[in-house]
C-alpha cells in the first residue's frame, strides 16, 4: 500500500523554524516528484514547493522563496521542507504529494500529483 507521512508540524514564534517530513512506505520516492502543499482555513490547497525525480530540480512559490528548502534524502525515502524566518502568513494545513509521471522537473498544481499524505499543521503565531 503507497502511503505517505508528514511529520514535524507544531506551534512556533515568528521567525522561527521548523522542518517537515514526508516519509515513503509501499513504494520509492527516487522516482517520483514531490511536492509540498499548504492549505489555510477557508482557502484553496496551494503549491508551496517541489523537486524532481532526477536532478533535483526545485521550484518555490514567491511567497517562500529564500524562506523554505526543500531537499530529498532518497537513502531514508524521505523529503524535508526545511522553514525558515516563519510568518504567521505560514499557518496552515501542510501536505506532501507524489507525482509517479514527472522526472526532470516538477510541478507546483494540485492536480499534477496523484498520492497525498495526511496533512501536518504549522502555526506560527506569538
Amino acid at each position: 500500500q503507497l502511503q505517505l507521512v508528514e511529520s514535524g508540524g507544531g506551534l512556533v514564534q515568528p521567525g522561527g523554524s521548523l522542518r517537515l517530513s514526508c516519509a515513503a512506505s509501499g513504494f520509492t520516492l527516487d522516482y517520483y516528484a514531490i511536492g509540498w502543499f499548504r492549505q489555510a482555513p477557508g482557502k484553496e490547497r496551494e503549491g508551496v514547493s517541489c523537486i524532481s525525480s532526477i536532478d533535483g530540480n526545485t521550484y518555490y512559490a514567491d511567497s517562500v522563496k529564500g524562506r523554505f528548502t526543500i531537499s530529498r534524502d532518497n537513502a531514508k525515502n524521505t523529503v524535508y521542507l526545511q522553514m525558515d524566518s516563519l510568518k504567521p502568513e505560514d499557518t496552515a494545513v501542510y501536505y506532501c504529494a507524489a507525482d509517479q509521471y514527472r522526472r526532470y522537473y516538477c510541478s507546483g498544481y494540485v492536480s499534477s500529483y496523484d498520492y497525498w499524505g495526511q496533512g501536518t499543521q504549522v502555526t506560527v503565531s506569538s
